[in-house]
C-alpha cells in the first residue's frame, strides 16, 4: 500500500511538471525513428534520455530542416526531463519574445527573466524564423547570461547552430551568446530522406 501511494504521488507530480511545461506535443524518446537517413543514433539520444545534461547542466542544441522532426525530439526531451522530476517549459520563440514585450509594458520584466532563470529545462523551439532585433538579441543573451551553468536550454530550429551568430545584428552580443550556449552542449544535427510528419501520419492511419 505504502509502494502503491508513493507511485501515485509520483506520477500525480510528473502530471503537474507535463501539464506547467506546455509541451507542443506529446513525444517520447521512445517513439523515436531512427530510419529515413535521420542522422540520429540510438545512443545519443540514450544519453539525453538519462537527463544526465541536466544535472551537468549541458545544453541540447537541434536543428535540421523542415520535417525533420525537430520539435518531436526537442518535445521528447522536455517530457524525459518532467519524467525525471525537473521543471520544464517550453516556448515557441516568437511567442516568447510577444510575452516578453508584454511583460516589459506590465512592469514585469524582471519578474519574468528571474522564472525563465530558475526552469531546470528550458525548450526553445522555432529559433531562427527570422533575423532578430537588437532587442530580442538582448533577451536571449541575458536568458542564455542567467541560465549559464546553472540549468539546461533545449534550442532547436531549422538553422543550423553554427549559424545562429548571423542572426543577430550585434556581433558582439553574438559572440556572447554562442559562448554561453555552444560550447557546452550536445548537437543534434537532423535529416530525413522523407518527412516525419508523412511518417507520423502513416502510422495513425494504420
Amino acid at each position: 500500500m505504502v509502494e502503491k501511494e508513493w507511485y501515485a504521488k509520483k506520477n500525480a507530480r510528473i502530471a503537474r511538471l507535463r501539464h506547467r511545461a506546455g509541451l507542443a506535443l506529446d513525444a517520447c524518446l521512445e517513439d523515436i525513428e531512427y530510419g529515413s537517413g535521420r542522422n540520429i543514433s540510438k545512443k545519443d539520444v540514450a544519453a539525453v534520455g538519462t537527463c544526465a545534461f541536466i544535472e551537468q547542466r549541458l545544453n541540447v542544441l537541434i536543428s535540421g530542416k523542415t520535417g525533420t522532426g525537430k520539435s518531436y525530439l526537442a518535445c521528447a526531451i522536455g517530457n524525459a526531463a518532467c519524467r525525471h522530476g525537473c521543471s520544464t517549459r517550453y516556448y515557441r520563440l516568437p511567442d516568447m519574445f510577444a510575452e516578453i514585450a508584454l511583460a516589459r509594458l506590465e512592469n514585469k520584466y524582471l519578474r519574468l527573466m528571474e522564472s525563465l532563470r530558475g526552469i531546470r529545462v528550458l525548450v526553445l523551439d522555432d529559433i531562427g524564423l527570422k533575423p532578430y532585433s537588437h532587442e530580442e538579441a538582448r533577451d536571449l543573451l541575458e536568458i542564455a547570461e542567467l541560465r549559464y551553468n546553472k540549468t539546461s536550454t533545449v534550442l532547436a530550429g531549422q538553422v543550423p547552430h553554427e549559424k545562429w551568430y548571423e542572426l543577430m545584428p550585434d556581433p558582439t552580443i553574438a559572440d556572447a551568446f554562442m559562448d554561453r550556449i555552444v560550447h557546452n552542449s550536445y548537437a543534434f544535427p537532423l535529416d530525413s530522406k522523407v518527412s516525419m510528419r508523412e511518417v507520423m501520419a502513416g502510422k495513425r492511419v494504420v
